[in-house]
């Protein structure tokens, strides 16, 4: 396979379902869960996670990374979040931030979607 098959990167989009408000609201929890899921994929963080609280217990965290980025945005309201891990030159730490990211959720029920992106 020449280097012109390869994608460019790979992005993981996260649905989780059924999860505790209680670990959707946790902000220290979650900005330290994208720390420890860029560590575990070997990726570099640009700075620390970027976390916004909104009315009501929701969040937005993001961590930049030189290898592209992780976010996540959480509806306690509904048990769900949405988070994505899209990454360059790290095919398969990115399957590994977002094992990372359901361990820290812990109960719930997840689905994953990996795309190749830049083909």
């Amino acid at each position: 396979m020449g280097v012109e098959n390869l994608p460019i990167g790979i992005h993981i989009i996260l649905d989780g379902y059924e999860i505790s408000p209680e670990r959707l609201t946790d902000a220290i929890r979650l900005s330290q869960a994208l720390t420890d899921a860029a560590q575990a994929a070997g990726m570099t963080p640009l700075s620390e996670p970027s976390v916004h609280l909104f009315p009501g217990g929701g969040l937005t965290a993001f961590l930049p990374l030189a290898e592209s980025h992780l976010a996540l945005h959480t509806y306690p309201e509904h048990g769900y979040i949405a988070a994505d891990c899209f990454t360059c030159g790290k095919p398969d730490g990115a399957d590994r931030a977002v094992a990372v990211l359901c361990d820290a959720l812990g109960q719930g029920r997840f689905d994953i979607r990996r795309l190749e992106r830049g083909r």
